[in-house]
């Protein structure tokens, strides 16, 4: 397993003056670093591919949907604007050399119609995520999707969720990402989740119950890694925490973070702490019987 990081510790808007962040991150020892993407456009990708090869980094993306993209809007022009979106999400991944992209890239955050998730928005998801599988497939990029909790989607929040519509798309670049925090929240354990996806399993989101340093919470990480080591995982373990800066206006943990905690403290300690978990006998992992993607 590899280690990464991702960028939303320190910003939601990456530009070019966040650059200088990429060398440090590798000084902090990790493998990689995972980019915020809204709206694709707005990175500035040949600096960015420069700076990750410069810094002999892997990248790795974690989409969120802009406003006025819905890959299940009950209207087909939106459907037909999301799908549009998606694929530009991923020729820009391609073009930052990312072999990854993920995200809750099924429906926006915080799209939250008063009913459960109907046939008809199942289909609409599932074929547009078939129709991306040519693309990917061309640009050697997973894509995986992940689940988030209640109060920011009604359509995937649980692993078991996420696995069944991986299972409809059926395609074997297009898999799942767990993040612990929502998992924290909506499975019942989150190593059984682990377990449950199996192969479909593609990119981890280590992360506290309140997004603050690793090994701070109350979020059973040892129990995570042991069903990684089960499952044979041998993709990403990025983490995902928010810490307080006064200079950065656009990060996530700006409002609520705790303000004694700097996104530098959320990567040192993330890193040391994985670091700590994972030193075990490389041995023990069990071979991932995995379906063949095209990496």
């Amino acid at each position: 397993m590899k280690l990464g990081v991702s960028a939303f510790a320190w910003t939601a808007a990456f530009g070019p003056e966040h650059l200088t962040l990429l060398p440090r991150v590798k000084e902090y020892g990790f493998d990689g670093l995972e980019l915020p993407m809204f709206t694709p456009s707005d990175l500035p990708v040949a600096d960015l591919r420069r700076e990750f090869e410069a810094s002999d980094l892997d990248c790795t993306i974690c989409a969120i949907l802009p406003a006025g993209i819905n890959p299940i809007s009950p209207e087909a022009s939106v459907r037909k604007r999301s799908l549009a979106h998606l694929v530009e999400c991923v020729e820009t991944a391609a073009e930052l050399g990312a072999r990854l992209l993920g995200g809750p890239i099924f429906a926006p955050i915080g799209y939250l119609p008063p009913h459960r998730p109907t046939p008809d928005e199942w289909r609409w998801a599932v074929d547009i995520f078939q129709s991306l599988g040519d693309l990917i497939e061309r640009h050697r990029i997973d894509l995986s999707i992940e689940p988030v909790n209640r109060s920011e989607t009604f359509f995937l929040r649980t692993a078991a969720e996420a696995k069944e519509f991986c299972e409809d798309i059926g395609h074997p670049c297009i898999g799942v990402t767990l993040d612990t925090f929502h998992a924290n929240i909506e499975e019942k354990s989150v190593p059984a989740a682990i377990d449950q996806l199996g192969f479909h399993l593609k990119h981890m989101h280590i992360s506290e119950n309140d997004r603050g340093p690793i090994g701070s919470g109350h979020v059973d990480i040892s129990g995570c890694l042991a069903a990684l080591n089960r499952i044979g995982y041998d993709g990403y373990l990025v983490v995902e925490g928010f810490g307080y800066s006064t200079e950065e206006t656009c990060a996530p943990g700006t409002l609520w973070a705790d303000i004694n905690v700097s996104p530098e403290d959320i990567a040192q300690q993330g890193i040391t702490c994985l670091r700590e978990l994972t030193a075990g006998d490389a041995s023990e992992v069990t071979p991932r019987n995995r379906l063949k993607n095209f990496n």
